[in-house]
């Protein structure tokens, strides 16, 4: 059965090629992202792999540990590290769990029949520090997936999990927001003392809070 928002990630323990983790643990109090990948040496992974090893300290400066996971085994992942390394210029500085048996695979429903018997479709979980999974994101395997945009959507989880308020259509840190659909203008007045503008009754717009 997929996981659902909201749903508690399921737990496990793994060989990475940082060593044996238990998933739990491993995050800690952190956020956290989980993806995972058709195979080892196939094309647009080296690529993604190696954009996700650049951008690091963005994920970093998030609280939010990433790890990647595939298939194939911990050895056949540290070679391949060799060649990510090489062709995208940032070597892997994130764990990737070892998957031969597909438990953590089947676990997280990465495995789509109809797609792949054998192969993990290109699945993103972005995973609060309460266990809960807040983000699924599903590709093909052709297509690479857009890390400035988990990141962005990170941006938004975190804020508003913070304050009572939503982010609108093509929103990033720093732009407008809006404020929650269940927010009465009474608690409103309390929560945003600033102000806001009403645009609709229903459509309340207000700088962000925390900048």
């Amino acid at each position: 059965m997929a996981l659902r928002l909201g749903d508690i990630a399921p737990d496990f323990t793994a060989e990475t090629t940082q060593g044996t983790i238990n998933f739990h643990e491993w995050l800690g109090t952190s956020w956290g992202v989980l993806f995972s990948h058709p195979k080892d040496f196939t094309p647009v992974c080296t690529t993604e792999l190696g954009y996700v090893a650049k951008i690091k300290p963005e994920f970093d400066k998030r609280n939010v540990k990433v790890i990647g996971l595939s298939v194939d085994n911990v050895e056949s992942h540290l070679k391949w590290e060799g060649d990510i390394g090489e062709t995208q210029g940032t070597p892997v500085n994130f764990p990737m769990i070892g998957d031969p048996e597909r438990k953590v695979s089947d676990l997280y429903d990465m495995i789509h029949p109809n797609a792949s018997d054998t192969m993990t479709v290109r699945s993103v979980f972005v995973i609060g520090p309460d266990k809960k999974v807040k983000l699924t994101i599903t590709y093909p395997a052709s297509t690479g997936r857009n890390f400035d945009e988990v990141l962005r959507v990170i941006d938004s989880l975190q804020l508003t999990a913070q304050f009572k308020v939503a982010t609108p259509a093509n929103w990033k840190d720093g732009g407008d927001v809006i404020i929650g659909a269940v927010v009465s203008d009474e608690e409103a007045k309390v929560l945003f003392p600033q102000g806001w503008t009403t645009v609709k009754p229903y459509l309340r717009v207000l700088p962000q809070p925390n900048k």
